[in-house]
């Protein structure tokens, strides 16, 4: 691998942008070489704490005409994802793009198209796929454990509310988005890599309990796969208990769920479940999610100049799913099939 250095610009300063700047220091192969913000203070007081040695740039705009800007870390309020992306591909930087990286599917197919045009790297923050556990259950599926996937089912329960940072622009469709933009997109994203598989159908019922969110804040959606393998996903806001992400995979030779597998295959005589002692998703804080894997991933793929397991255009997909089950609910809970038009 070649040895070099990458700077990293930074913009946006928020919880999440925390996590990820403590990420690119463990790298040996970046430096953070510039922070930015909506508030300049913000830069300032995530600059000091971390006490980094870097530019401030207030402008979006300063941060892509920076020569050693080589990567831009975009992790502002959701609504600035789209057009910041386009400006970063156009000026030829790598990104990494905090979910979600759309609010429409107009601009979902606009931030693909460029990236594409400009022949840069890029990743999306569904840092779910590099978690142990989500990294065992996909070994095991690919691997014909519980043979054809039949039946896939993953939630998202994150009683999400005021102590949140980012609770009073989250909570509005202007800059949340939805539900399923927001944050239950973690759960269609890892719907759609541990199926293999892209949906062809969906449909989705929602109810909005404590009426804290503009948009509907629980959701529940129904798809049905291309090669025919059935699935639900869910995401609720509004829930009173613990972080979830449970995951079950049902296949035509065993079972996955969460850490406890079923496989006669590879354990002839087995009994009761077989466990895994491997690291779940159990937490929303940001501090636990496998950035440093994600990360490293990224930047081996840009100096092996090969695409991310990630990437904008495979994130895409994702996206339009999301957006197909917003559809389904606008519409009473009518089917939605994908592609959606226009593609």
């Amino acid at each position: 691998m070649e040895n070099q250095t990458l700077g990293v610009a930074i913009h946006g300063a928020g919880w999440v942008a925390r996590a990820h700047a403590a990420s690119w220091m463990r790298n040996a192969n970046c430096r953070i070489v510039s922070v930015g913000s909506r508030r300049r203070e913000s830069a300032e007081k995530m600059v000091r704490e971390l006490g980094l040695d870097c530019r401030i740039h207030d402008r979006f705009e300063d941060v892509l005409n920076d020569p050693d800007v080589g990567i831009v870390n975009i992790s502002g309020p959701n609504n600035v994802h789209t057009e910041q992306g386009i400006a970063a591909a156009e000026a030829g930087k790598h990104l990494l793009m905090e979910k979600p990286m759309c609010l429409s599917m107009d601009d979902n197919r606009r931030l693909r198209d460029a990236v594409v045009d400009a022949g840069v790297k890029s990743i999306v923050g569904f840092v779910a796929r590099w978690n142990p556990l989500v990294q065992n259950l996909k070994s095991l599926v690919t691997q014909g454990a519980v043979g054809e996937l039949l039946f896939l089912e993953i939630k998202y329960w994150h009683g999400l509310g005021p102590w949140w940072s980012g609770w009073e622009w989250g909570r509005t469709r202007a800059i949340g988005g939805s539900t399923m933009l927001l944050a239950g997109c973690h759960a269609v994203d890892a719907l759609r890599w541990l199926s293999g598989d892209e949906v062809a159908e969906v449909t989705a019922v929602s109810n909005n309990k404590k009426e804290r969110c503009e948009f509907d804040a629980n959701v529940v959606a129904i798809v049905k796969f291309r090669n025919g393998a059935i699935g639900t996903t869910s995401a609720l806001f509004d829930s009173e208990m613990p972080y979830q992400f449970n995951v079950d995979l049902v296949g035509t030779d065993g079972t996955l769920r969460d850490h406890r597998i079923w496989s006669p295959k590879m354990f002839p005589g087995q009994k009761g479940w077989t466990t895994m002692d491997a690291l779940a998703l159990d937490s929303g804080d940001v501090e636990h999610h496998p950035f440093d894997a994600m990360i490293d991933h990224f930047v081996d793929c840009i100096l092996l100049d090969r695409e991310t397991d990630c990437s904008i255009t495979d994130a895409y997909y994702s996206h339009e799913l999301c957006l197909a089950i917003d559809r389904s609910i606008q519409s009473g809970g009518e089917r939605v099939c994908l592609p959606l038009e226009g593609e």
